[in-house]
């Protein structure tokens, strides 16, 4: 039987890896105190290699741009979807249908949320960015895309219909989104994404008049 992700045991890291994920982590901690204390505009890439303790060639290792930087935390979770297949292997209902494959995917959006919300200053930080720079918040929307993609292969590799598992990721994505606009503060964000599904599911489940 051929193991799932979560049972793959992964192989130590070597020294090399662990130095460039320590510099990795520097940078990424050095380009959120200095955007809290300077503001975004005011800080350049120099300033976070020189915060971090790198050379610019390892900040461009690791990063394209320092406003890349603003989403590394986000990669953690994306990683996650591409293991999610265990989250949803085995779903309450049938994910042939679309409340079904909706269902299937909110705990793990959910889980989504917990990842992001686990630094609750730092999750506030990071939406203040958002909120203040239309560039960042076009990056954000094509990350937005990418977790919508990965949600529908989570389900096709549950062999649900490709039309049901797009129209789901959507809808989906669609509750994750407005639980960041509703919540009032970052540990709300849980609660408000729940609400969502709860929302939509009940949208789909109502019985439609003759």
């Amino acid at each position: 039987m051929a193991e799932r992700p979560s049972e793959v045991k992964k192989s130590p890291l070597s020294l090399v890896e662990r130095k460039q994920h320590a510099a990795r982590n520097r940078i990424i901690d050095a380009a959120d105190a200095l955007f809290a204390e300077r503001g975004f505009d005011s800080v350049s890439v120099t300033d976070i290699a020189e915060r971090a303790e790198v050379g610019r060639t390892t900040f461009f290792r690791h990063f394209g741009d320092k406003t890349e930087v603003v989403f590394a935390k986000e990669q953690a979770m994306f990683d996650a979807i591409t293991d999610a297949t265990s989250v949803v292997s085995t779903p309450p209902e049938s994910v042939n249908s679309l409340a079904g494959a909706l269902s299937a995917l909110e705990p793990l959006v959910i889980q989504l949320c917990r990842q992001a919300t686990a630094d609750l200053a730092a999750y506030q930080r990071h939406m203040l960015l958002l909120d203040a720079h239309e560039e960042m918040r076009a990056r954000a929307a094509l990350k937005h895309q990418y977790i919508s993609d990965e949600l529908a292969k989570v389900l096709l590799a549950h062999e649900t219909p490709p039309a049901i598992a797009t129209v789901a990721a959507q809808l989906a994505l669609a509750c994750y989104s407005s639980g960041r606009i509703l919540a009032t503060s970052p540990s709300d964000l849980i609660t408000k994404t729940s609400a969502a599904f709860r929302s939509t599911l009940a949208i789909n489940s109502a019985p439609t008049k003759g």
